[in-house]
């Protein structure tokens, strides 16, 4: 691949990647910005992970992003020397600066600047091909022509063939395509020596077009980066970066504008845009004493904001932080690919060389000249460019297109290992339900009206904050005038006794009424059921339930049509509850009654039974389902739009609270192991096919271009499949 000679700006950070046998060293993370090289990506991590102190390390060519880690008690400026030293060793034309030192161009206009050099190069050098060709010049005019179009669209290759050799790094695809080229012009195929560097280089030209358009199309669905916060002080508003904004500040959000902060509305009332967090477009309504989260968008209203979160903590920074370092953690699939081309690629180059000598000295007839060229058709094929950057860029697609439904998937790892999911085991309360206890029916007996049976139950619960109070409350609606309460007793494990308007009134379970002779009608239903007695005789029952989310049962049957073998669930909750849940949804299994320690044992006994490929998921709230969470071989969270204790404890956290989710994120795992498998056939079934016609004479040396360029080029626009896809 064509490396442009451009800066490398190699900056440095803490970083908590959260490796998992990270026990005792230090995360780094080193943006290396300019590097458009997949191959030198790899031969970079190779690199680095033999320094001495460096406990492991990995590139992610698409982030242009190098995350390793560091043991304890090293000297770091001395590593990142050595790191340093390797980077300008691999790419030596490069110039390394240090994060916060000025930079001296625009990116962009440095890419752009570029782009129009090689368009020169390539026009002048194409003009000059042209006229050799067209025109009857003579042999030595036309062979001065042939060479000066080299010269002017392929003398860098040569140049950085030239150093890698001086660095012993004979298999660089500079070499390859120098060694093919000047091979042509020594044999006499000067057209084909040119032309072929010209095709590499409209190649290239492409391929690095495609990459940028890639990285560009899946960095814009995390756009959420605020770029400005608006702080009040006194009566005067004043632009500032949301880092220099502290807890307890204040700042006003207008129309249109993102909202850079977490925080807790203290004036207005206003529609926002949560679908860059959640994947869904549905607005939500935000008023004086509610939560809004940073990464909203502000679609109509003015709003003002006690911020509660410095921007390190926010929701935006930390899911750009989950999203950006995800390809950090590199699956299975990519870590093969690499040590693939890592042999390959001399194994084709000797190949080529026993091609161009052994035939002609054992083969009647057998011309050099013609065994040579099919020698130089092997050096062409054998960059393994097309290899490296279609995997990873398959799963940066994946992780991309999950994040554009409000599913954070943590690596690449993660998101292949949900192909081989077998069973899933669900938390209830918050996961399969709401997590909101509601009053959903009420039963009054002969005599009393539900209306009747609400007011009473609302007086007796008037003192308390349980949460099956404050549902009764809530469903009341009313002020509870409490000088008309009298003789309040509280009975432990039973309910309430109070005296309301001269009424004797019991509120409680089904021991409370027992206890007071209240011959009562017991109902089989879903929820707490809290029972009303008044004057010795039973009123009429209050059902109080967790309402079960819409899409629970629409999760349950689309993991079973993606081949799931079981769905279980998990819970405390009574076996009555949670019994009935389980048939409702079309749960295999259910476990109930079970504290945090059950849980762990239960999910332990269910792990002994998978298979040796299949994967047990579980999914939980991310709270108090954080030991099960992490027990699991991929651990999915209820994010509740930015739980904190979700991003930490999960593999994978869903930002919108829909157990639905879960099958999607299955779904875009298949789509994205499709893609990939497709990459590598093409690139690897591509070049076997042209690799056994050059040595049987019967391919080219454009052929074998286009076997390398053109199908880099093919995999990254078949890469974004992934990502354009609407239909997962």
């Amino acid at each position: 691949m064509i490396m442009a000679t451009r800066e490398l700006e190699l900056s440095y950070i803490d970083y908590p990647l959260g490796n998992e046998n990270n026990d005792s060293g230090v995360a780094k993370q080193l943006i290396l910005e300019g590097l458009d090289c997949a191959n030198c990506a790899a031969k970079i991590e190779r690199e680095v992970q033999r320094v001495p102190g460096v406990k492991w390390a990995t590139v992610d060519f698409l982030s242009r992003k190098l995350a390793l880690e560091i043991e304890t008690n090293i000297d770091m400026p001395a590593i990142i020397e050595k790191i340093e030293g390797i980077v300008k060793r691999i790419e030596p034309d490069v110039r390394v600066i240090h994060k916060g030192h000025q930079h001296g161009l625009d990116r962009q206009g440095q890419g752009d600047n570029h782009f129009r050099q090689q368009i020169i190069k390539l026009i002048t050098g194409g003009t000059l091909f042209a006229l050799a060709l067209i025109l009857n010049l003579g042999h030595e005019l036309e062979l001065a022509l042939f060479l000066l179009s080299y010269a002017i669209v392929g003398s860098s290759v040569v140049v950085r063939a030239l150093q890698g050799i001086g660095r012993g790094q004979v298999f660089s695809e500079h070499f390859l395509m120098s060694v093919a080229t000047i091979g042509a012009f020594i044999i006499g195929e000067y057209p084909e020596g040119v032309g072929v560097m010209l095709f590499y280089l409209v190649g290239e030209m492409f391929q690095d077009r495609a990459v940028d358009q890639s990285r560009q199309s899946i960095s814009s669905l995390m756009d959420i980066r605020p770029d400005y916060a608006n702080l009040k002080v006194a009566d005067q508003l004043h632009r500032v970066a949301p880092q220099d904004v502290a807890i307890g500040d204040i700042i006003v959000i207008k129309p249109g504008e993102k909202v850079p902060l977490d925080g807790q509305v203290l004036e207005g009332t206003s529609m926002v845009d949560t679908s860059a967090l959640t994947g869904e477009s549905l607005p939500r309504q935000l008023e004086a004493g509610q939560e809004v989260l940073s990464g909203f968008i502000n679609t109509n209203g003015l709003l003002t904001v006690q911020v509660t979160k410095s921007y390190g903590e926010s929701t935006v920074a930390r899911i750009l932080d989950l999203v950006e370092n995800a390809s950090s953690r590199k699956a299975p699939t990519e870590d093969f690919i690499t040590k693939f081309a890592r042999y390959y690629t001399p194994a084709v180059v000797f190949a080529a060389l026993a091609l161009a000598v052994i035939p002609p000295l054992f083969v009647p007839g057998a011309l050099f000249s013609d065994w040579v060229y099919r020698a130089l058709v092997f050096l062409v094929i054998s960059c393994p460019c097309a290899l490296v950057i279609s995997i990873p860029l398959g799963f940066f697609g994946g992780i991309g297109a999950a994040s554009k439904k409000g599913i954070l998937v943590k690596g690449g790892n993660y998101l292949e290992a949900l192909n081989y999911v077998e069973t899933v085991v669900f938390d209830k309360t918050g996961t399969l339900t709401k997590g909101i206890f509601e009053v959903s029916a009420i039963h009054g007996s002969p005599g009393y009206t539900d209306a009747q049976v609400l007011e009473f139950a609302a007086h007796a619960e008037s003192y308390s904050n349980h949460p099956i109070a404050v549902s009764i409350l809530k469903a009341y609606d009313n002020a509870v005038d409490q000088s008309r309460i009298e003789n309040y007793e509280e009975i432990a494990g039973q309910g309430i006794k109070i005296t309301v308007a001269g009424r004797d009134v019991l509120v409680g379970n089904t021991r409370l009424m027992t206890g007071h002779n209240i011959q009562y009608q017991p109902l089989d239903i879903i929820g707490t059921i809290v029972y009303v007695a008044v004057d010795g005789q039973y009123a009429g029952c209050i059902v109080i339930a967790d309402q079960v989310k819409e899409d629970a049962a629409q999760a349950i049957n689309d993991l079973k049509s993606l081949g799931v073998k079981q769905t279980i669930m998990l819970t405390g909750d009574i076996a009555g509850v949670g019994n009935k849940i389980g048939t409702q949804l079309g749960l295999d299994q259910v476990y109930t009654e079970l504290l945090p320690a059950d849980k762990v044992h239960q999910f332990e006994l269910l792990e002994k039974n998978k298979s040796a490929k299949g994967k047990l998921l579980y999914v939980g709230d991310g709270i108090n389902d954080a030991p099960v969470l992490a027990r699991a071989d991929i651990g999915v969270a209820m994010g509740g739009l930015g739980s904190d204790a979700a991003i930490e404890a999960a593999d994978i956290v869903i930002m919108n609270d829909e157990p639905s989710k879960v099958a999607t994120a299955i779904k875009i795992a298949h789509r994205t192991r499709q893609i990939v498998y497709q990459n590598i056939t093409l690139a690897l079934g591509i070049k076997l096919i042209v690799l056994v016609l050059g040595a049987l004479g019967m391919a080219t040396m454009w052929g074998a271009v286009f076997a390398d360029t053109g199908v880099a080029l093919l995999a990254v626009f078949n890469s974004m499949r992934i990502i354009k896809s609407n239909n997962i």
